[in-house]
C-alpha cells in the first residue's frame, strides 16, 4: 500500500468501562482510544453498495490501515465526526501483516 493513499486520520477505539445514564439509569458503554493513525476511508461504491444491501448487510465503507496488532471487530473507528463499527478485519492477501482492511458500517456516536 502506497503512503500517499493514507491521507485520513482515525482514531480506533475499544471499548472501555460501563457508567450509568443519571438520567434514564441505562448502562452505556464507553471506549478508549487505542490510537490514532493514518488510513484510506472509502465508501462502497453503488454497485458494492446495492450487493451489500441484497445481502442485508450493513457494510457501508472500507478503511484500510498499515497492519497493527490487536485490532478485532468489537472495536470502533472515529473519523471527522462520525463513528464506523468495525465488522470484521481482513489482512492483506500478500504477506498479511502490509496492511487491515476494515469492513465497517456506521455507528452511533453515544456509546453504541
Amino acid at each position: 500500500m502506497r503512503a500517499g493513499q493514507l491521507r485520513h486520520r482515525v482514531t480506533i477505539q475499544k471499548p472501555g468501562g460501563q457508567t450509568q445514564d443519571q438520567a434514564t439509569g441505562e448502562m452505556i458503554t464507553g471506549w478508549q482510544d487505542v490510537a490514532t493513525v493514518w488510513a484510506s476511508v472509502e465508501p462502497l461504491s453503488a454497485h458494492e453498495f446495492i450487493a451489500a444491501q441484497a445481502g442485508q448487510s450493513e457494510i457501508s465503507a472500507r478503511i484500510k490501515i498499515r497492519y497493527r496488532e490487536g485490532i478485532d471487530a468489537t472495536m470502533r473507528v472515529q473519523h471527522r465526526g462520525r463513528v464506523y463499527n468495525i465488522e470484521g478485519v481482513l489482512a492483506d492477501p500478500e504477506s498479511g501483516r502490509h496492511y487491515l482492511t476494515l469492513p465497517v458500517s456506521e455507528g452511533l456516536t453515544d456509546g453504541s
